[in-house]
């Protein structure tokens, strides 16, 4: 019926809800958000027939209403004759990595953006040689744009004979 059955420590620890506060309410109507009510009863609902979900992200929000990130796991629940009873569902706070993973993206797109804007040429090559990364002004010096480029070898595509060998 979606009603909380049990509640452990680390369940307690992360929302600041007390096991007896939560215990028999029904856990997507009283503790999920509302933009994710109908795809987090959706895995329990899929859980209760049998088939489980990995690695589904949501938010929660806590006693104190701060959010956070639950990484959840729903297993079926089964009795000694095998017959579906509930559900396990098993939540990790994923607030921290979403946190550090977000800002990772956010300097590797301005590192990118420095790069590409550079008053320099600046190009990449792989281990093979191939162009991995061709900024905006070696596309104003070369006048071949970063899609004509990227993928090809640099020494034998765009080096003059007489300076591949000392360039390669």
């Amino acid at each position: 019926a979606g009603r909380v059955t049990e509640w452990n420590q680390s369940a307690v620890k992360i929302s600041g809800f007390e096991k007896e506060q939560v215990l028999g309410r029904d856990l997507v109507q009283d503790f999920i958000t509302e933009e994710y009510k109908a795809s987090v009863k959706e895995v329990f609902d899929n859980a209760l027939r049998g088939k489980e979900t990995a690695n589904f992200e949501f938010p929660l929000h806590t006693k104190d209403g701060s959010r956070l990130d639950i990484l959840l796991n729903a297993s079926t629940r089964r009795d000694l004759e095998g017959n579906i009873i509930g559900v396990i569902g098993v939540g990790q706070n994923i607030t921290a990595e979403n946190l550090a993973r977000k800002e990772s993206e956010r300097s590797s797109d301005e590192l990118a953006q420095l790069i590409d804007r550079a008053n320099a040429p600046i190009f990449g090559i792989d281990a093979a040689g191939r162009v991995t990364e061709w900024n905006q002004s070696a596309v104003k010096i070369s006048g071949f744009e970063k899609e004509q480029v990227l993928g090809r070898d640099l020494v034998q595509d765009f080096i003059t004979e007489e300076y591949k060998a000392s360039v390669k």
